[in-house]
């Protein structure tokens, strides 16, 4: 079976509560290197079958209909995963 990732991210100007306080676990834990943390969602879409140009729109429609909120998140990628 076939799979489509879908992910999906807070919008760049919105503050991500989540990714600030995993930010500063890892300072506090020495990993002092990464001075930022956004946390995000990944969907997998399993498709039986083959994974036409047709179905990777229509993935691409409910990225953007349903998996997010376009208020308040981006979809970044919507990709055919390699077999």
């Amino acid at each position: 079976m076939a799979k489509i990732i879908v992910e999906v991210m807070p919008k760049a100007e919105l503050l991500d509560p989540q990714g600030k306080a995993t930010a500063n676990a890892l300072r506090r834990g020495g990993a002092t290197e990464f001075v930022d943390v956004r946390i995000g969602k990944r969907f997998e879409l399993t498709v039986d079958g083959e994974i036409t140009p047709e179905i990777l729109a229509k993935a691409e429609q409910l990225a953007a209909d349903v998996l997010s909120n376009g208020v308040i998140e981006d979809v970044v990628a919507v990709a055919e995963v390699a077999a």
